[in-house]
C-alpha cells in the first residue's frame, strides 16, 4: 500500500512537471508571436499614416488646400531655411534644351518664376514626385494657358504650364513618373515648351537648383534653400536708391556705372557663370546702367 502511494505521488509529480514544462514551452513559443503581432500592428499603422499623408501631402507645412490660385499663401510664415528630399524623383520631360531661365526679365520687365524647357506639342509630361493634384485650370491665352499644380510630400509644389492637354483631375493622387499632361503652346507662349516651376509656400525657387535637365537627374538627393529675409513685403525692382533688391523670390542687383560681371559676382558671392546662367546672358554681354540682374 505504501509502495503504491509513493508510486502515485511520483506519477502525479511527473505529470505536474510535464504540464509546467508544456506551459513554459507554450509561453516561449508565444513570445515571438507577440513580437510578430506588434510588428504587423506597426506596419499597419505605418500604412495608415502613409495613406493619410498621401491624402494630404505636407499637412505639417501647408494649412490650407486651395484649387484656385497658384500662390494662395500670402500670410504663410516662411522659415529661414528648408531642406527638400529629392529622392524618388522623375524628370518631368526627357527633353534637355532650356529655352529660358529663372529670374527677372529686363526686356519684358517682369519676373520669370520657372524654367522653359523645349518640348513639342503632344510630348509626354510626368509628375516630378509623388503628390496630390491641387489645380487643373486653363487661363486661355493668358499666363500659363492650360496648367497643373501638384503638391508633393517633400514640401514642394510643382507647376506645369502651356500644356496642350491635361490628363489628371484636381484632388487626384499621383506617383512620380505618372503621365499628367501633354506638352503644348497654350497661354502666353511664343512656341511649344514646358514652363516648369518649383515653389514652397508660394515662394518660387529656381528649379535649376534641384533639377539638371541636361543630365536628366537631380543635382543631389536633397537641397537646402535659404529664404532671404525682407523688410518690406515686396521691394521695387526699379528703385533708384537700392543696388540690391529682394522681392521674396530672390535677390536682384541694379547695374551702376563701372560695374562688370566679375565685380557684381564678387559682391554677391556667386560665380560669373552662375550669374550668366541665372540671367540668360554670356560673359560677352554688354551691361547697361540700370539693368537688373538676378543674383540668387
Amino acid at each position: 500500500m505504501h509502495f503504491r502511494f509513493v508510486k502515485t505521488i511520483l506519477f502525479t509529480a511527473t505529470c505536474l512537471c510535464s504540464l509546467g514544462l508544456s506551459a513554459q514551452d507554450l509561453i516561449a513559443r508565444q513570445a515571438p508571436v507577440d513580437v510578430k503581432l506588434r510588428s504587423v500592428d506597426s506596419l499597419a499603422l505605418q500604412k495608415i499614416i502613409k495613406a493619410e499623408q498621401s491624402e494630404d501631402p505636407s499637412i505639417d507645412i501647408y494649412q490650407s488646400w486651395n484649387n484656385e490660385f497658384v500662390n494662395a499663401y500670402a500670410n504663410a510664415v516662411i522659415p529661414d531655411t528648408y531642406t527638400f528630399d529629392l529622392t524618388g524623383f522623375c524628370m518631368p520631360t526627357p527633353n534637355t534644351k532650356i529655352n529660358d531661365v529663372f529670374g527677372y526679365r529686363p526686356r519684358r520687365r517682369r519676373a520669370h518664376y520657372g524654367l522653359d524647357i523645349k518640348v513639342n506639342v503632344g510630348d509626354t509630361i510626368r509628375s516630378a514626385f509623388d503628390g496630390k493634384v491641387r489645380i487643373v485650370k486653363n487661363q486661355g491665352r493668358r499666363g500659363y494657358g492650360k496648367y497643373i499644380v501638384i503638391r508633393h510630400d517633400n514640401g514642394l509644389e510643382t507647376v506645369y504650364g502651356h500644356l496642350s492637354k491635361q490628363m489628371v483631375q484636381e484632388d487626384q493622387l499621383v506617383r512620380a513618373g505618372d503621365v499628367i499632361g501633354l506638352g503644348g503652346n497654350t497661354g502666353r507662349s511664343t512656341g511649344s515648351h514646358l514652363h516648369f516651376e518649383t515653389r514652397f509656400l508660394g515662394v518660387a525657387i529656381n528649379p535649376a537648383f534641384m533639377f539638371d535637365f541636361e543630365k536628366q537627374d537631380v543635382v543631389a538627393d536633397s537641397y537646402t534653400h535659404v529664404f532671404k529675409k525682407q523688410t518690406t513685403k515686396r521691394a521695387s525692382k526699379t528703385s533708384a536708391t537700392n543696388e540690391v533688391i529682394a522681392d521674396g523670390e530672390g535677390v536682384y542687383y541694379k547695374v551702376k556705372s563701372g560695374d562688370t560681371l566679375s565685380k557684381i559676382a564678387n559682391k554677391q558671392g556667386v560665380s560669373v557663370n552662375q550669374l550668366c546662367k541665372l540671367n540668360g546672358i554670356t560673359t560677352k554681354t554688354t551691361l547697361r546702367i540700370g539693368q537688373v540682374l538676378r543674383c540668387s
